[in-house]
């Protein structure tokens, strides 16, 4: 609800759910607690799904499908509205080190040969996220399976060595 409507209120959330707002507000004090609880499952999702995709001792091409697909099943699971998520204090750290773990994989994936190491610097890193994100969006009929084969096709097509 939160992802289509971030204003929403919690009257509103609560009523979507079938409970009484004194229902949410005896789990989450405020909105912020709420949202800042969001934005923890999400990353904690996102740990996992990087943990799970073995991005440092799996072949390469291995990890990549694995952690895309995670990754695309978080989005689908936690679709919240990102930008506003960033902005909150309790996202930098966690997030970052999220980041560095992926840039580290992507770096491996061009130091084996999977992907041109002539690209702009941090451009995998930025057009990985996007391609994620927009099959979540724009294809919900695939399974997360078949949404990554077509972000990794896409992926290493564009920016690929073969």
């Amino acid at each position: 609800m939160l992802a289509a409507d971030p204003g929403a209120s919690i009257a509103s959330i609560a009523a979507e759910a079938g409970v009484d707002r004194r229902t949410v507000y005896r789990r989450f004090a405020s909105r912020e607690d709420l949202l800042a609880a969001i934005y923890d499952a999400r990353l904690t999702a996102i740990e996992h799904a990087i943990n799970d995709a073995r991005l440092r001792e799996a072949p390469v091409a291995v990890a990549l499908h694995r952690y895309v697909e995670n990754i695309i099943t978080v989005n689908r699971t936690w679709p919240v509205d990102l930008t506003r998520m960033l902005t909150h204090h309790t996202v930098h750290t966690r997030r970052d080190t999220a980041i560095q773990e992926v840039d580290t994989f992507l770096q491996r994936a061009t130091d084996e040969g999977l992907l041109r190491p002539e690209q702009p610097q941090n451009w995998a890193s930025a057009l990985l996220p996007q391609l994620m994100h927009l099959v979540s969006q724009q294809m919900p009929e695939l399974s997360a399976g078949q949404a990554a084969d077509v972000v990794v096709d896409t992926f290493l097509h564009g920016l690929g060595t073969s």
